[in-house]
C-alpha cells in the first residue's frame, strides 16, 4: 500500500473523528448523542475504515492519468496542512485538561516539603537550645552550655518588639515605619537596629571584617580598615586633639558613617541634653558596624569573638555599651539585656566593658528571674560573680520574687554580712527611715569607712543603679526582717562576719580597667572614679582607657600646643614676673619633673602676687547709700 494511500484513508478517518469530537465538545450537545458519537467512532475505526483503505487502493492502481494524479498530490498537500492545523489545535485543547493539574500537584508537594523540612530543622534547634537551657548547673564548664546562657534572641534586638508588647500595636505604628523604610533602595533591614529614612546611603563606608581563625568550634573575628578609612580616621584623631568640635561635624558631613566620629559627636550631645540625637548616633554607628558583618559572623550563637586589644575592634562594644544604656532609658529593659549578653559573648572571659555589673539590673527589670540564677550558679566557679555586691542582692531579689522565701533569707543575710556598706546608702536612696537599731550599730554605719575605696566604689555604684527596684511595696520590709536576722548573727558571732572582715581587708585594693571603662561610659555621677597615677593619658569616650597590651592600628598626635605671648593673660603675667614664658611652660617635657614642677611653681607664684596685690575699697557703713554705686563699680574693676 502506498504512503499516498495511508495518508488519503488517515484523513477520511480523522476528519469523522473530528467531526465526533466536536460535536462531543460542543456545550449544546446532548449527552446521549454524544455517547452514541462515540460508539460509532470505535466502529469506523476498527472495521469501515480497513474497507476504505482497499477500495481506495484499487482505484488508484486502475486511475493512469498523471494529471488526476498531480491534482491528488496537491489536494493531498492541502489537506495536509489543514491535518496539521488541527492536531495543533487539538494538542492545545488537551494541554490544559491534563497536564496542569499534576504539574500543580507535584509543585505543591515541593513547597510543602520544603516548609516541612524547614519546621523540622527549627524544631530541632530550638529543642537542642532548651536541652541545653534545662541542663544541670553543675555542669558549668562544658561550652554548649555556655553558649545556651549567651544565646540571643534575634526579635529581642528590636526596642519596637517590647514597646509593642508593653503599649500596644495602634500606639507605635512600627508597620508604617518598615514599609517606609523598604522604600528606599539604599535602606538594608539588620538585626542590631532599625535604619532611618532620613540616613545617607552607605556606599562602600571602608570597614570590613575577616575571619582570623577557628578553634573547638570558636571563630575569632577582627575588623580591617581601607585606606581611605585610614586617612579620615587620623583626620579624627586632629580633631579631637584640636578640642573644637566643629572640626568633627566637618568630618561626619565628608564621611556620614565614621564609627568612631559618630561615637565622639554622641557624646558631645548627650552632655548638651539632646538625647535623642545622642541615641541615633550610636544607631547610625551600629548600622555601619553590622553591614561590614562576616558572613560567618553570628550575632545569637554566642560562638563569635572579637579581641578588644585590637584597636579597630572596640568601637562595636563601645557601641553596643552605650546603645544598650539608651534602649533601657526606654524602658526596654528586656532589650538592653540581650544587648549585654551580646557584649559578653564577644569576649566572655575578659570581659573589657565589665557588663556583669549591669546585667543583674536588667534581668530584675525585664523579670528574667531564672536566666539570673542560672548565670550565677554556672559561672560562680570560674568568675566568682558572689564577691560582686550587684550580685549577691539581686540574686536574693530574684529568689524571693520566685516565691524560694527561705533561699532568698539567706542569701539577702549574706549579703548584708559580706557587704554592709550598701544598706544605709540603699535605704537613704529609697526614702526609708532606718530604726535605732541599725543606725546605731557600727557593723553597717561605720562600713564604708573601714573598708577600700574600691570596694566602697562598687557598692555605691550598686546602690545608684539599683535603688529603684527596692522601692516595692513587699520588698522594704523584707530588707529590714532580714536585717535584723543578720543582725543577731553579728552579735552571735557568726563564722562568715569573721571571714569576710578578712576578706574586705585582703581584696578589692584597685580597681581593675574595665571596671573604669564601665564607669566612664555609663556616665554615673554619683560613683567616683578612682583613676590610679598610670593613667596619664586623657580619657577618649570612643576609646575609653585602652588596654596596657593594645594592638594600635594608629598613634594619637601629640603636637605642642603654641601659645599666643601677646595674649592678656602672658601680659598680665609678664607684668608680674618680668621672667615669665608662656611658651615654656607650654613645650615642657612632662617626663622632665624638675622643669615641670618649676614651670608650675612659677605660675603658682605669679598667682599669689597677683592676690596679694589686690586691695579691696572700704565697705561702706549702714548710712553712707549714696557712695553705694561707687563701690560696687571699683570692686568690679
Amino acid at each position: 500500500m502506498s504512503s499516498r494511500v495511508l495518508r488519503k484513508l488517515g484523513l477520511q478517518g480523522e476528519k469523522e473523528i473530528t467531526c465526533i469530537n466536536d460535536d462531543a465538545s460542543d456545550p449544546e450537545a446532548d449527552f446521549s448523542n454524544s455517547s452514541g458519537a462515540k460508539k460509532k467512532q470505535l466502529n469506523i475505526n476498527r472495521y469501515d475504515l480497513l474497507n476504505q483503505q482497499s477500495h481506495s487502493e484499487s482505484e488508484v492502481k486502475e486511475d493512469d492519468d498523471h494529471e488526476t494524479a498531480g491534482s491528488l498530490n496537491a489536494q493531498e498537500g492541502a489537506i495536509d496542512l489543514k491535518d496539521a492545523s488541527r492536531r495543533k489545535k487539538k494538542k492545545k485543547k488537551k494541554k490544559p485538561c491534563k497536564l496542569p493539574s499534576s504539574n500543580t500537584r507535584s509543585s505543591e508537594d515541593n513547597i510543602e516539603d520544603e516548609v516541612e523540612r524547614s519546621v523540622r530543622e527549627v524544631n530541632e534547634i530550638l529543642g537542642e537550645i532548651e536541652t541545653v537551657g534545662q541542663a544541670h548547673p553543675a555542669d558549668s564548664g562544658n561550652s554548649s552550655l555556655r553558649k545556651g546562657v549567651l544565646h540571643v534572641e534575634h526579635r529581642a534586638l528590636n526596642p519596637n518588639n517590647e514597646l509593642r508588647r508593653i503599649f500596644g500595636s495602634k500606639i507605635l505604628q512600627t508597620e508604617q515605619i518598615k514599609k517606609r523604610g523598604r522604600s528606599r533602595g539604599h535602606i538594608k533591614s539588620t538585626f542590631l537596629v532599625t535604619p532611618k529614612e532620613n540616613w545617607p546611603p552607605i556606599g562602600k563606608s571602608g570597614l570590613s571584617m575577616k575571619l582570623v581563625e577557628s578553634k573547638n568550634g570558636i571563630h575569632y573575628f577582627a575588623y580591617e580598615h581601607s585606606l581611605n578609612y585610614q586617612q579620615v580616621q587620623m583626620k579624627f584623631l586632629e580633631a579631637v586633639e584640636s578640642l573644637n568640635p566643629d572640626n568633627i561635624v566637618s568630618i561626619i558631613n565628608m564621611s556620614p558613617y565614621h564609627v568612631d566620629g559618630l561615637l565622639q559627636l554622641s557624646e558631645f550631645c548627650r552632655l548638651s541634653e539632646d538625647l535623642s540625637m545622642a541615641a541615633e548616633l550610636v544607631q547610625r554607628a551600629l548600622y555601619c558596624l553590622e553591614m561590614a558583618f562576616h558572613p560567618s559572623f553570628s550575632l545569637s550563637s554566642g560562638n563569635s569573638r572579637l579581641d578588644y586589644r585590637k584597636q579597630e575592634n572596640r568601637s562595636l562594644f563601645i557601641a553596643l555599651f552605650k546603645h544598650a544604656l539608651f534602649v533601657g532609658s526606654r524602658a526596654c529593659y528586656r532589650t538592653a539585656l540581650e544587648f549585654c549578653k551580646l557584649i559578653l559573648s564577644l569576649e566572655p572571659e575578659k570581659d573589657p566593658l565589665a557588663v556583669v555589673l549591669i546585667l543583674d539590673f536588667f534581668a530584675l527589670r525585664c523579670q528574667e528571674y531564672e536566666w539570673l540564677i542560672r548565670i550565677s550558679n554556672e559561672w560562680e566557679c570560674t568568675r566568682n560573680l558572689s564577691q560582686l555586691p550587684n550580685f549577691a542582692y539581686s540574686l536574693a531579689m530574684a529568689q524571693f520574687q520566685l516565691g524560694e522565701t527561705e533561699v532568698a533569707h539567706s542569701l539577702l543575710q549574706s549579703a548584708l554580712i559580706k557587704f554592709p556598706g550598701v544598706l544605709l546608702p540603699l535605704m537613704d536612696k529609697c526614702g526609708a527611715v532606718v530604726d535605732s537599731r541599725v543606725s546605731s550599730s557600727a557593723y553597717f554605719s561605720n562600713a564604708q569607712s573601714t573598708q577600700s575605696k574600691s570596694l566602697s566604689q562598687l557598692e555605691t555604684m550598686y546602690v545608684e543603679r539599683c535603688y529603684h527596684a527596692w522601692k516595692e511595696a513587699d520588698l522594704l520590709p523584707w530588707l529590714e526582717m532580714n536585717t535584723h536576722q543578720a543582725l543577731d548573727r553579728v552579735e552571735a558571732g557568726d563564722p562568715l562576719v569573721a571571714e569576710w572582715q578578712e576578706a574586705r581587708l585582703k581584696r578589692y585594693h584597685a580597681t581593675p580597667r574595665n571596671i573604669h571603662r564601665h564607669i566612664i561610659l555609663s556616665d554615673l555621677k554619683e560613683t567616683p572614679l578612682l583613676l590610679a597615677e598610670e593613667y596619664n593619658a586623657p580619657v577618649l569616650n570612643f576609646d575609653p582607657l585602652p588596654p596596657l597590651d593594645t594592638i594600635d592600628l594608629y598613634s594619637r598626635p601629640v603636637r605642642p600646643r603654641a601659645h599666643d605671648g601677646n595674649g592678656p593673660l602672658a601680659i598680665l603675667f609678664r607684668s608680674i614676673v618680668p621672667s615669665f614664658n608662656i611658651n615654656q611652660v607650654a613645650t615642657e617635657e612632662p617626663s622632665d619633673e624638675g622643669g615641670l614642677r618649676r614651670s608650675v611653681a612659677l605660675l603658682l607664684d605669679a598667682m599669689r602676687d597677683l592676690l596679694s596685690n589686690i586691695h579691696l575699697p572700704d565697705v561702706p557703713g549702714d548710712g553712707d547709700v549714696e557712695d553705694v554705686d561707687d563701690v560696687e563699680d571699683d570692686a568690679t574693676l
